[in-house]
């Protein structure tokens, strides 16, 4: 009887010893839920367009002269849209105007080339400017391209003829800033006048303010059509 109950013992033992790592084995196989993989990858960054509704974040992949056309493109929409006013073309294109003058320093320096210092520094300046053109088109200054009175019919086909001269590269850039400078002298003179006289302008203040278009229309004119580029 004895014997018997050992040997009883001994098979318990010998068959729990036998299923326990197969118990194991069956809990480990369980999947476990898959933690969500971290992205790797950071926000690409927007490359400015030419209309300038996107970051200005610049594409380094560009060279110094894609850069200035799309500089020019997205200045040029500004003026056509009316987000960009006389006055901040103005700006604009007397920071443009005075890069080109330095490249054409920097390549006087070097044999008519750029080193790759020259393209790191104009490259910045570029930025700066990108920047601006982003912030100028997008603040609560604009020019209105629906005009109701003669004088802004008459400024609003300049603006559009100074738009399409920066566009089709018609227009350099120092030209396009001597430009729009006369057309924002000419709309701030306007605007005092109109403050001086109850909202209106005299009939002296309108030919005069004609005259002063008239001028302006034939510089546009002669700048378009002047075959010497600087």
């Amino acid at each position: 009887m004895t014997t018997n109950c050992t040997r009883m013992t001994l098979l318990s033992a010998a068959l729990a010893a036998f299923l326990l790592p197969a118990a194991a084995q069956t809990s480990n196989s369980t999947p476990s839920t898959p933690s969500s993989p971290a992205s790797t990858s950071a926000p690409a960054s927007t490359s400015a367009t030419a209309g300038g509704s996107a970051a200005t974040t610049p594409d380094k992949a560009l060279t110094v002269q894609q850069r200035k056309d799309l500089q020019q493109q997205r200045i040029a929409n500004g003026i056509s849209t009316g987000s960009l006013t006389a006055g901040e073309t103005h700006s604009l294109e007397t920071k443009e105007s005075d890069i080109n003058k330095e490249e054409n320093q920097m390549k006087a320096l070097d044999n008519g080339h750029l080193t790759a210092a020259d393209r790191a520094t104009l490259q910045q300046q570029q930025n700066q400017v990108s920047n601006q053109i982003y912030q100028d088109k997008h603040n609560a200054q604009s020019q209105t391209v629906n005009p109701k009175t003669q004088f802004g019919e008459r400024r609003e086909n300049q603006q559009d003829r100074i738009g399409q001269g920066v566009q089709s590269g018609e227009l350099t850039a120092g030209q396009t800033s001597h430009l729009e400078k006369q057309e924002a002298q000419i709309t701030n003179e306007v605007q005092a006048d109109r403050t001086a006289n109850g909202g209106k302008l005299t009939q002296a203040e309108r030919a005069q303010v004609n005259r002063q278009q008239n001028n302006l229309s034939k510089q546009i004119y002669k700048d378009k059509h002047n075959k010497k580029k600087p």
